[in-house]
């Protein structure tokens, strides 16, 4: 009893208890490397990262210091299977087991290049990655939908190189995850709503780009997936992949329309320059402009020419010259106010389109469908509650006409055995035998004599 009493001098603290444990750990086990998937992570203003490692039967807590200045640190992620190098110990504050990490490899990565390479040749057998099935993407786009991160760098750098290069066009962007488990879901039925907008109630676009930015091959392997390379090839819209950096390639980019080396280089892809188009004009209005004045100085020369022969009677010779020469000019000035009406009226059609298309008046139309549908939906509802509660009276009415009330009513009366079961004729009865009537208005018992 003595040893086991709270009393007795050899008891040790629970920190003392830990800190045992904490030095067994540390000696008997040391640092080992431990492999498993990621999860929890946890990354805190002061550098430090915490996340837990699991496997299919047990998980531990993990704290990496200085996450940023360690090796591999990149590589944590939620979902992705790394190996670690680490300390074992112990949390003394809440007396939980953990290790302190120092270095981070990546596991699996010839795996995924096997799967990588084994689909690839699947979808090439099948065709996919035919150039005669891919479509050609617009000259103009008014609207580009863009399927990427809602908050990631990549988009950005799209609107960044949009607002540039081609203010006037809309887009239209759909936000999905494109990294960690079930992404690769979020990524194709993006590509499948969009490429049927009117299907889902979504503005029509003229192309898709998908895409994120750089990674290692696991940040990247959602694009690898199956799912998503046949949302892809079965996209009726032009698309453009832009995964990565340059030097990334994944399924993605082998099934697209085109494949752009980042998610810049694809908006850069997609629209043109405005500043190179108004060059262009210019430039176009500067030949034309050179060539009407080398042509009407040759014909003033021959004009001079034929004034200067004695040969020719100056009055008819230049009739003709002179009216073709004034239809000329006509025609030259005529053809460049067409011109620059139809450039006017080409970019008065795409601010309409710009304002039409616009999130305001898009949500206004939406808000007044909601609007009639609702009202819809209320009349309707009182219609069918009207008719339900005229059924309910008929049948009300019915069970009054039908039931015994309405036999009291005429003067019937309904005789009861001691049982209390409906006597319906005179030998169900015996004598002496009990029985009770019932009348509109009350009941009677009595005894059959």
């Amino acid at each position: 009893m003595s040893n086991e009493s709270a009393n007795d001098p050899q008891a040790i603290s629970v920190t003392q208890l830990l800190r045992r444990l904490r030095n067994l750990l540390e000696v008997q086990i040391g640092q080992q490397w431990v492999e498993g998937e990621v999860s929890n992570l946890r990354r805190q203003p002061s550098g430090h990262w915490y996340f837990s490692l699991k496997d299919e039967r047990a998980q531990i807590s993990c704290a990496m210091f200085g996450a940023k200045n360690r090796q591999g640190a990149d590589m944590i992620e939620d979902g992705v299977m790394v190996r670690v190098f680490a300390d074992v110990s112990v949390y003394e504050a809440r007396g939980q087991l953990q290790v302190i990490v120092s270095k981070v490899l990546s596991v699996g990565a010839g795996h995924l290049q096997a799967k990588l390479e084994a689909l690839k040749a699947k979808l090439q057998r099948e065709g996919l990655f035919e150039a005669s099935r891919k479509q050609s993407i617009p000259r103009f786009p008014r609207s580009i939908g863009l399927i990427t991160s809602g908050s990631g760098a990549a988009l950005q750098d799209m609107l960044n190189v949009l607002s540039r290069r081609a203010p006037w066009v809309q887009p239209v962007l759909m936000p999905v995850r494109v990294q960690g488990k079930g992404a690769e879901r979020e990524i194709a039925s993006a590509i499948e709503r969009m490429g049927c907008a009117d299907d889902y109630g979504l503005p029509l676009c003229d192309l898709l780009i998908v895409g994120r930015g750089g990674g290692s091959l696991e940040d990247l392997w959602n694009f690898n997936e199956e799912i998503v390379a046949r949302a892809i090839a079965a996209c009726p819209l032009p698309v453009i992949s832009a995964v990565g950096h340059e030097i990334d390639f994944t399924i993605a980019d082998f099934v697209a329309d085109l494949r752009a080396p980042t998610p810049s280089a694809a908006m850069e892809l997609a629209v043109v320059d405005s500043a190179e188009l108004s060059e262009k004009l210019e430039q176009s209005l500067a030949r034309l402009q050179r060539l009407a004045r080398e042509r009407i100085k040759h014909l003033l020369l021959r004009l001079q020419s034929l004034c200067r022969s004695s040969l020719w009677d100056g009055e008819k010779l230049l009739r003709e010259p002179v009216m073709r020469l004034d239809a000329a000019r006509c025609a030259i000035q005529m053809r460049m106010r067409t011109s620059y009406e139809d450039h006017r009226a080409r970019l008065r059609y795409l601010s309409a389109m710009h304002r039409a298309r616009h999130p305001r008046v898009m949500l206004g139309r939406r808000i007044d469908t909601v609007k009639v549908l609702k009202a819809r939906m209320v009349r309707s509802t009182l219609e069918l509650l009207d008719d339900r509660n005229n059924l309910i009276n008929q049948i009300k009415d019915l069970l009054r006409a039908l039931g015994p009330e309405s036999a009291f009513q005429r003067g019937f009366s309904i005789t009861l055995n001691s049982a209390g079961g409906i006597v319906r004729s005179a030998g169900d009865l015996s004598k002496g035998q009990q029985i009770k009537t019932k009348f509109l208005d009350g009941e009677v018992e009595s005894e059959v004599i």
